[in-house]
């Protein structure tokens, strides 16, 4: 006689805006945890560091475009995210886009994040590089049942419990400035650090 199976656990509810407001906040990465590259020694530095950590948040940020028919020229940062510290690449620093351009085409280094599509286009534009070994999480919430997507903001909140704050201002501010403010690496740092978090606390799951 066959066992009885076991019924299929419900997936719990995707929260609402509503319900993510009201949620205590997600500690991201504070200023002293992030790195802006600066120089080709500091892109060195990042490179073996993150390599060293096999897998990334990853995440990029474009100046954001207004007038119909106007093209992106981004993406204008790049920013990789470990469980402790975040790299900033600003593109208009062209000595370091060599290195930039490795760690993007690189198969030992997992870069994960949430909604890649376009930015994984705009970097084969800018960089001429095809990007490898980069996982979208939506995907893998895709293959848990999930239809909607999910992006960073309802994946804290349902995973942690969390809410992810991400500045409206800071997301239209001008990402081509060679000045960033401290709330753009903030932002920016925490994006692809959140990444990273979500994507660590799915592989527990599952191997539980």
């Amino acid at each position: 006689m066959n066992a009885p199976r076991t019924p299929q656990t419900s997936l719990p509810p995707l929260p609402e805006r509503e319900e993510i407001a009201l949620l205590e906040p997600f500690e991201g990465l504070g200023l002293d945890d992030i790195v802006l590259v600066a120089t080709r020694d500091d892109a060195e530095r990042a490179a073996t560091a993150l390599l060293a950590a096999g897998v990334v948040g990853f995440d990029t940020e474009s100046k954001p475009t207004f007038a119909k028919n106007e093209v992106s020229t981004g993406p204008h940062l790049v920013q990789f995210a470990t469980r402790e510290t975040a790299w900033l690449f600003q593109l208009h620093r062209t000595d370091c886009n060599e290195v930039l351009g490795a760690l993007i085409g690189s198969e030992a280094l997992r870069k994960v994040g949430f909604g890649l599509s376009s930015d994984l286009s705009l970097i084969r534009q800018k960089l001429k590089v095809e990007p490898r070994a980069v996982h979208d999480i939506d995907d893998e919430f895709r293959r848990r049942g999930y239809r909607r997507s999910v992006g960073v903001k309802t994946a804290v909140a349902l995973v942690f419990g969390q809410r992810f704050a991400k500045s409206r201002k800071a997301t239209t501010s001008n990402w081509a400035s060679h000045r960033l403010s401290e709330a753009q690496l903030r932002y920016a740092a925490n994006d692809a650090y959140a990444s990273i978090r979500v994507f660590d606390a799915l592989q527990d799951n599952r191997s539980r």
